[in-house]
């Protein structure tokens, strides 16, 4: 099989002169010059501003060998991201030099398609620079994501191994591991420096987490650990011979006694020890500078200038709605009750619920494929575009399930040979209500993130920056937004479903009310833990989990509900103007072929498609 690299992406030299960019052709027809011959010229500063992007793109690529490998590009496949602070400031050097490039070019000599991806090109480097001094606000382990699960998370789910040289690459990696982890270390202690610590609960999930990787042959007895199990797997299916085999495995077990298993508990000691300086203060604002920072993440993630009380405004507004639209379907299934009564019936009665055995794991993945190819098949009257790349439905792994989300979306690999993935978390099926799979199903696959996501990264006619990057308001906007969209077609036809949708809808509202709370409100971990469980019809353990979600990433979970807010905001607004002219199918290629953007920038391409469209 033919390997991606980055040379078959090679683009122009960096150095690209300045005057090349910024000088060349001329901005209205020139004495002597035909208008074929302008119109040319014009094409050129467009494709020279295109290599720029691409370069730029692929600049960042080279610097990061995780994001190669989930791009499918394998030039630095034995390689894992520097943490160290001298390659920090490497980047932040290039980022400087990329905004002065970019600044060379004249947008008003663009195409509107070009002059929109400099835009947003020329707003992404500068708030890299100006993200820069935040950033040591962060938690660089979790029990949502981290260096100790990327480890295992891109070599088990990322890291193909199509011939013996990408076998040996597994191993480098297993090798390079102590390096990576002493680089943590020394992060983690840069942060504890500036009193920025875990906070508390944090530790237990990730030390179990970092167990769980070192448990099993051949660290300690049993079956295979989940890293020696995937070798084994990969191996297997290359066919090699029995002495081929035999001397990779030798070299993979020899790689996680030495180092990966010292290496995890030289991290496990360390995590030990500070734990003992972690507080139950678990809001931001108990930071240095915490409520600027929190205001500058709202800013982030919501492309907006909300501020963190319009926030949680909105959210209390929204909770008070949608709890209205729950009684009416309390009344459609006749249901004698309070709505606080009908949570617990829904929280509690086995109808909702597929046993919590093997069995009934493969059930519920067996459904939420049914249902996701039910809606493949309804594609053609919503949408123009659709992805070519596949998509599967998978269980969350064992070694992560116990701290992983509820739900996630994998996108699939550059070349198309990785399928996207909905992950789904079945760790314990009482979180996991059947009410919900539809809604489920349809956020995390088909139409949410697999058709956003993957139709995104195969947009040929847009730089590599937009195809693969992203902005969250929009992104979860979309997901949040598709969960709704089945129901204009007329899906959810069960109420118990429909119900599921209104109570994701209800979640992600409440989600504004408990990260204002937290990190603005100076709520407490219980606080917000009681908000959920007294508001919503979902378990004590789906509360407690997402709460710990909204502390370790601040201003992520109010993503969500501005970004399908505005959305549908705009769908309403082309649908009124353009009356009896509007297409639903038009609208969504206006949201879906431009990539992910701002959401004042959809507005803006939303506005022009109106004004194009109009009789």
């Amino acid at each position: 099989m033919k390997k991606t690299t980055f040379r078959a992406l090679a683009l122009i030299p960096l150095a690209v002169s300045l005057a090349l960019l910024g000088g060349c052709g001329p901005k209205t027809n020139q004495p002597g010059q035909s208008a074929e011959q302008t119109a040319a010229a014009q094409l050129d500063v467009n494709e020279q501003a295109n290599q720029l992007f691409e370069q730029i793109y692929m600049d960042r690529v080279r610097q990061d060998p995780v994001l190669q490998t989930r791009l499918g590009i394998k030039d630095d496949y034995d390689k894992w991201q520097d943490l160290s602070e001298a390659a920090y400031q490497a980047e932040l050097a290039m980022v400087r030099g990329h905004l002065d490039l970019l600044k060379a070019i004249d947008p008003t000599r663009l195409d509107p398609n070009t002059a929109l991806s400099y835009q947003l090109l020329k707003q992404d480097l500068q708030n890299s620079l100006d993200d820069s001094k935040w950033r040591w606000y962060s938690y660089p382990v979790n029990q949502m994501y981290g260096i100790h699960s990327l480890v295992p998370s891109l070599l088990i789910n990322q890291h193909k191994i199509d011939d013996i040289s990408d076998a040996k690459a597994y191993i480098s990696r297993l090798n390079n591991v102590p390096l990576l982890f002493s680089q943590l270390q020394q992060q983690l202690t840069e942060r504890a420096e500036k009193g920025i610590i875990i906070p508390e609960f944090v530790f237990d999930h990730v030390i179990t987490a970092s167990q769980n990787v070192i448990s099993g042959a051949p660290f300690n007895q049993g079956d295979d650990s989940t890293l020696l199990a995937d070798y084994k797997k990969k191996l297997q299916a290359l066919a090699l011979s029995d002495g081929e085999e035999k001397l990779l495995l030798d070299e993979a077990n020899v790689a996680l006694l030495t180092s990966v298993g010292p290496a995890y508990q030289s991290l496990i000691s360390y995590l030990q020890n500070l734990q003992q300086q972690a507080t139950t203060d678990d809001g931001v604002w108990r930071f240095t500078d915490g409520a600027a920072f929190y205001k500058h993440r709202l800013e982030r993630i919501t492309t907006t200038d909300l501020t963190a009380e319009q926030i949680h405004q909105l959210g209390l507004k929204e909770v008070a709605r949608i709890h209205d639209e729950m009684r009416a379907i309390m009344q459609q299934v006749n249901f004698d009750g309070s709505l606080a009564e009908f949570f617990v019936f829904m929280r509690e009665d086995p109808q909702f619920y597929y046993p919590d055995t093997d069995e009934g794991r493969a059930a519920y993945l067996a459904e939420a494929t049914r249902v996701i190819d039910d809606m493949k098949g309804r594609l053609d009257d919503l949408f123009r575009v659709k992805p070519s790349a596949d998509m599967i439905v998978k269980a969350v792994e064992p070694f992560r399930e116990k701290s992983a989300g509820k739900a996630f979306y994998q996108r699939p690999s550059m070349d198309g040979s990785r399928p996207g993935v909905y992950y789904a978390n079945l760790y314990q099926m009482q979180d996991m209500p059947t009410y919900q799979l539809e809604a489920l199903a349809y956020h995390e696959g088909i139409p949410g993130h697999h058709m956003q996501l993957a139709i995104g990264q195969e947009l040929e006619d847009m730089p590599k920056f937009r195809r693969f990057g992203g902005y969250t308001a929009y992104i979860e906007g979309w997901g949040l937004y598709s969960e709704v969209l089945p129901k204009d077609i007329g899906l959810y036809q069960n109420p118990y479903s429909d119900f599921g949708r209104l109570a994701m809808e209800l979640w992600r509202a409440c989600r504004l009310v408990v990260d204002t709370g937290i990190h603005a409100k100076e709520w407490t971990r219980e606080q917000a833990i009681d908000y959920l469980v007294e508001n919503t019809p979902n378990s004590v353990t789906d509360a407690t989990k997402a709460i710990e979600r909204y502390i370790v990433m601040p201003g992520q979970a109010t993503a969500y509900k501005i970004g399908m807010i505005k959305m549908l905001e705009l769908r309403e607004k082309a649908r009124t103007a353009l009356g009896d002219s509007f297409d639903i199918r038009d609208f969504h290629d206006v949201v879906l072929r431009n990539g992910a953007v701002p959401l004042d920038v959809l507005e803006q391409l939303v506005d022009e498609y109106i004004a194009a469209a109009k009789p």
